[in-house]
């Protein structure tokens, strides 16, 4: 019982660089996916280290300014 018609090596290879070349665009869009996802996390990770200070400043009933002075005052010592 025929299965069908053959593939010729031309063809075989063909079908092989499209399966090869749609993987490569699975993972270059992945890629792109992961840089952004990257970049949501630093972001978040920033936020989360101003919350941080911010509860100190409260803490020491600090202002953003005084924080400033203090950094400047120590950095010229």
């Amino acid at each position: 019982m025929p299965r069908g018609v053959r593939k010729t090596p031309l063809e075989k290879l063909q079908q092989e660089l499209k399966e090869v070349q749609e993987t490569i665009q699975q993972y270059k869009n992945n890629l792109v996916t992961l840089g952004e996802k990257e970049k949501e996390i630093q972001e978040k990770i920033k936020l989360e280290q101003f919350k941080e200070v911010s509860t100190i400043l409260d803490e020491h009933e600090m202002s953003i300014m005084d924080l400033k002075e203090l950094l400047v005052s120590s950095k010229a010592e």
